[in-house]
């Protein structure tokens, strides 16, 4: 459950294909749809923005105090792994007031594993185009 206190990152690699973002972009409005005292933001590593920084300060502005960090890697990667975890502790440093929460990988998550396999599973919607 999340209340206006609550902030949501959802982090990504990040893309110059504008394109690429659409995903992203569809999570974060389907958790406003449905969480609307949520504050939500998506952030990227590189090649996008914002960056991590930059989503976790303006949800401190619009009044977060706890932030929860949603890694969207299917894989426990070197970002997820490495570069990530020290992109939150600079974070906690800055801004030790505020409560952060990372929570692991989206591609680690059962329900997620579940989905692609129907997704795998299910007949063909689409035809593919060479």
């Amino acid at each position: 459950m999340t209340t206006s206190h609550d902030g949501i990152i959802l982090f990504a690699h990040g893309s110059r294909d504008p394109l690429w973002h659409r995903p992203i972009e569809a999570v974060a409005q389907r958790i406003r749809a449905r969480a609307p005292q949520a504050l939500v933001q998506c952030a990227y590593l590189e090649l996008s923005t914002p960056d991590l920084s930059t989503a976790a300060q303006t949800l401190i502005t619009q009044g977060a105090q706890r932030l929860r960090i949603v890694p969207l890697f299917l894989g426990m990667g070197k970002h997820a792994r490495e570069d990530l975890p020290q992109l939150v502790q600079a974070l906690r440093e800055q801004y030790p007031a505020i409560e952060w929460e990372l929570t692991p990988a989206a591609g680690e998550n059962e329900q997620l594993l579940d989905t692609l396999c129907a997704i795998a599973l299910a007949p063909a919607s689409i035809t593919a185009k060479p």
